[in-house]
């Protein structure tokens, strides 16, 4: 019999930031290692991951992590992740494979992963089974232990139509039902929506709908890794007699690749290059950064792009998800598109391009595995509670369902649930730029002050040898107030600056840091009183 631990160390109650890690006796294994995208709250944050610490002090009895998909909410994290522990060894798919050698990880710390096909680890076994979602070879996995089957869904869909790269084995998922399932941790993204995920999910129709609208040039804004997507772009141009642009290195990589393994079809007259860009009728597929879900649009309309300008025919169809987080981004560019004269076209709400579970998909999966105990994963809390209620209601005891934060272990030992109340520390790693060291929340705050209150900076210089004021104190702000306008205003910096500089200058004696204390107390309070505004300020003193 075994001692089984279940905790995440992101993505409860959020969306994004990925990594479930189960303990069974004294091995580790994590299912994937994802980012989540920056709101407009975190200046110049570029994404979000996990705090690794946990997985560093343990590095040694973790066995693998093992990712179902290749989106950067799950797998975004692994190059930071590899960098923390770089023998770690990844297993991937062929497809999510080919997207983290891209992302810079090397080919020696990933074993390629064939569903069906079992890996062997001692007194454990992960059994990684084809799942339906918008990017091929998507899996999910079944830790077989002593005990039971441990099962993580991933992303799902169930829909028949689905074929190849794409498909579901449903046959395999029932089967691992009857072997009897100890844990079911199935994603919780979409389970306030009602009946099947599909057909809503299909985009062909409108797509071609759109096209025959717009009879001029159409910019798609897809994301890299969503080929599902780009396949119902090419598929709705297939009979006209537009030209599809790929642009971008890392897009034109994917799809060659993706063509060249099957994951993708279209005629080669469909293809256009470069001498297409400007034709009336031709479609630009243009994608994304990680770090910015919207940086390749907004360069194009900074005339920052040195293959495309915008006319006012252009017609811009989003055809990506939209996320919570960047909601407000998303509106100020549409609305300076519209300043442009460009049209803009966006997913309708019935549509459902991110694949995710709907309350149906979830009931069938609950019904096919028929697990002892349900851990609702992946989203926001109330996501995670509609999911518990759907178990719920199909007889499961609350007993049996497991609401968790990030970092609340689930202990179960000989197959029943221990209560330990036990936890593990978790916390956010803020990347800003190509630095893996975490920004961290006082950064986070000084750039908060920055942004709303702007800097004020007092500047001073001393003699060395006879302690007299040579220079200064002058006055420098930015983002506070306009100096030209604020004479008086300055002047009384000034004023009280000096005053602090001279009742702490003795001829034998300067003690700095009571004088840069005392400007920024002193002058916090002239400047709040004055304008209710609480500006940044940094106070330099030097001899010479």
């Amino acid at each position: 019999m075994s001692k089984i631990k279940l905790f995440s160390l992101g993505g409860l109650n959020e969306v994004g930031k990925n990594i479930y890690v189960v303990e069974v006796d004294n091995d580790i294994f994590v299912f994937d290692c994802g980012l989540k995208y920056a709101n407009e709250n975190l200046y110049g944050i570029d994404y979000i991951i996990p705090d690794f610490d946990y997985l560093i002090k343990n590095k040694k009895r973790i066995r693998g992590v093992f990712l179902t998909h290749g989106h950067y909410e799950n797998m975004g994290a692994v190059a930071d992740l590899v960098k923390e522990i770089p023998k770690i060894r990844i297993y991937a798919t062929k497809f999510t494979k080919f997207i983290l050698l891209n992302d810079g990880v090397s080919e020696k710390n990933i074993t390629e992963v064939v569903a069906h096909k079992r890996i062997n680890f001692k007194g454990v076994s992960i059994y990684p089974i084809n799942i339906s979602h918008s990017v091929p070879d998507s899996v999910m996995y079944v830790i077989n232990t002593k005990d039971g089957a441990i099962c993580y869904t991933g992303d799902f869909i169930v829909d028949p139509s689905m074929m190849g790269h794409y498909a579901t084995d449903l046959g395999k998922i029932a089967y691992v039902g009857k072997q009897g399932v100890l844990v079911l941790l199935s994603e919780s993204v979409f389970s306030e929506h009602g009946g099947f995920t599909s057909p809503t999910h299909r985009l062909t129709d409108f797509f071609k709908d759109t096209m025959d609208k717009y009879d001029h040039r159409l910019i798609f804004l897809v994301l890299p890794n969503h080929l599902y997507t780009i396949q119902d772009i090419f598929n709705a141009a297939a009979n006209s007699r537009r030209k599809i642009v790929v642009m971008g290195k890392r897009l034109q990589n994917n799809i060659t690749m993706a063509l060249n393994e099957g994951y993708l079809e279209v005629k080669n007259t469909l293809l256009g290059d470069l001498s297409n860009l400007d034709d009336k009728d031709s479609i630009l597929l243009v994608c994304d950064e990680k770090e910015n879900q919207y940086a390749s649009i907004s360069r194009i309309m900074n005339n920052y792009d040195k293959f495309i300008k915008l006319k006012s025919t252009d017609t811009v169809v989003f055809a990506e998800p939209r996320y919570d987080s960047s909601e407000k981004t998303l509106v100020k560019i549409e609305n300076e598109l519209a300043m442009e004269g460009v049209g803009i076209v966006s997913i309708p709400k019935q549509y459902n391009i991110l694949h995710h579970a709907s309350s149906e998909d979830l009931k069938l999966m609950l019904n096919l595995l028929k697990p002892k105990y349900y851990m609702p994963v992946k989203g926001e809390y109330r996501y995670m509670v509609n999911n518990a209620n759907i178990a719920k209601d199909l007889g499961m005891s609350e007993d049996n369902i497991l609401l968790k934060l990030n970092g609340e272990v689930v202990n179960i030992e000989n197959g029943n649930l221990v209560l330990k109340n036990e936890k593990v520390k978790v916390n956010d790693k803020l990347i800003d730029g190509k630095s893996t060291d975490d920004v961290g929340d006082l950064v986070i705050k000084d750039r908060e002050m920055l942004g709303e209150n702007g800097i004020v900076l007092i500047s001073a210089t001393l003699s060395k040898a006879t302690k007299e004021l040579l220079v200064g104190p002058e006055v420098t702000t930015r983002g506070f107030i306009y100096v030209k306008d604020s004479k008086e205003m300055i002047g009384e910096i000034k004023r009280i600056a000096l005053d602090v500089i001279e009742r702490n200058v003795t001829p034998n004696y300067i003690d700095y840091n009571k004088i840069k204390v005392e400007i920024r107390e002193e002058l916090s309070k002239y400047l709040y009183h004055e304008t209710e505004c609480k500006p940044m300020i940094i106070a330099v003193v030097q001899e010479v």
